[in-house]
């Protein structure tokens, strides 16, 4: 039985919906504000309330700002602010992986890169809050595993900094690629930007209520109304039953055989490749025709991308051609804990397969960062790391997981 929070997107999310869910059950508000206080930025301030949404009663958080800024952020900026704050670890790399969400899902948009994107309404002092503000909440709820239900359609046309466009935003589209939507139909936002990018940061199932005991409920109120209870419903609890084993993917496979290529090429186009979106890479040596020695270049891609990824293929190549082909592959589910070795925290990728824990193996930059720290081998901090974490988890009353 592991710490499971099932977020109910029955009438859609956004981040101060997701804010007041988390509050309404049992983040408690008052910590909150003072770790989001450690960010140091000025002109606001924070009130929880309650309002009714519909027939229910639902908790409400208001962000009001001294003076509305008119000033833009980068994502480099936004993510200064955050690795700047005293917050632990685990909060900072969420927030900033939203934020890097949200950067991807604009570029892709607007057709400029990631680090070019100007943050308007996102990049405000309320969507910080919000996004800051949630990553801690769930550390406040004990960092529960998140399972989040199909997400409802929408229709109709918003005004934004850049103009008008269709709903769902076309950032909110991008984000929830690969997704599951459910029918509803209503006229009006009812996911935000925002709150796409957090749900698909922290969740790692989408589908319906799991097997679980449920023990708290949090109603997170928005501000629209729908003709709907507008509201967010998190669930928090204890999975009873393994989760389902992983269905197959589609991915592609692109190849090349070459032969007269320098070998000090191969980095440059391993890494452009990666850059613009490859799943995996890599290198086989192989014994081609007339007994020349050769290398055979793979990238694992979504099939989506795989004709943009061949051209990388042939510009940083001197090969002629390339084969694509559609395989299936099954993955571990993965999720993350941290350990606090004497060196640092140390992240611990655990693969899981229906529930039970298949392997785990101790983050590969978060060693070497640390060994370069102590000036050890980064072997010595591996085997420390693993050796806590198998350590925490042969304890039968450890928690899920932990910030360290």
């Amino acid at each position: 039985m592991t710490n499971l929070a099932y977020f109910d997107c029955f009438a859609g999310i956004s981040g101060d919906m997701t804010l007041a869910a988390l509050i309404g059950a049992g983040a408690d508000p008052e910590q909150l504000v003072e770790a989001l206080a450690s960010l140091g930025v000025p002109g606001y301030r924070i009130e929880v309330g309650r309002k009714m949404a519909g027939p229910i009663a639902a908790t409400t958080v208001t962000v009001h700002l001294d003076h509305h800024p008119h000033h833009h952020r980068r994502l480099g900026d936004i993510a200064a602010l955050i690795e700047a704050a005293p917050l632990s670890e685990r909060v900072k790399r969420t927030a900033v992986g939203v934020f890097r969400r949200l950067a991807a899902a604009e570029a892709s948009v607007h057709g400029s890169s990631p680090a070019e994107v100007h943050f308007h309404e996102v990049g405000a002092l309320d969507a910080i809050v919000d996004i800051v503000g949630a990553a801690i909440g769930l550390e406040l709820l004990g960092w529960p595993r998140v399972v989040a239900s199909p997400l409802p359609t929408f229709h109709g046309w918003a005004k934004g900094s850049h103009g008008t466009f269709p709903l769902p935003a076309p950032a909110t589209a991008e984000l929830l690629r690969n997704v599951p939507w459910r029918p509803l139909g209503i006229e009006g936002e009812l996911v935000t930007p925002t709150g796409a990018a957090i749900l698909t940061e922290i969740a790692t199932a989408f589908g319906p209520l799991p097997a679980m005991t449920v023990e708290r409920i949090g109603y997170g109120a928005g501000t629209c109304d729908f003709g709907i209870p507008n509201a967010l419903r998190v669930m928090i609890g204890r999975e009873a039953d393994p989760c389902p084993a992983p269905a197959a993917e589609t991915v592609a496979l692109i190849e090349t055989n070459i032969d007269d290529m320098n070998p000090q090429f191969y980095q440059a186009a391993l890494e452009r490749l990666f850059a613009a979106g490859a799943l995996d890479v890599f290198l086989t040596p192989i014994q081609m025709k007339k007994n020349r020695p050769g290398t055979l270049l793979s990238v694992i891609c979504e099939p989506e991308e795989a004709e943009a990824l061949a051209g990388i293929v042939l510009e940083e190549t001197p090969s002629f051609g390339v084969r694509i082909s559609r395989r299936e592959r099954r993955c571990l589910a993965r999720r993350w804990e941290e350990v606090a070795t004497p060196y640092g925290p140390v992240r611990i990728k655990i693969g899981e397969r229906q529930g039970r824990e298949v392997t785990a193996a101790p983050e590969y930059e978060d060693c070497k960062k640390a060994a370069a720290g102590h000036g050890v081998p980064i072997r010595r901090v591996y085997e420390a790391a693993l050796t806590l974490y198998r350590t925490r988890a042969a304890s039968p009353r450890r928690p899920d997981s932990t910030d360290g």
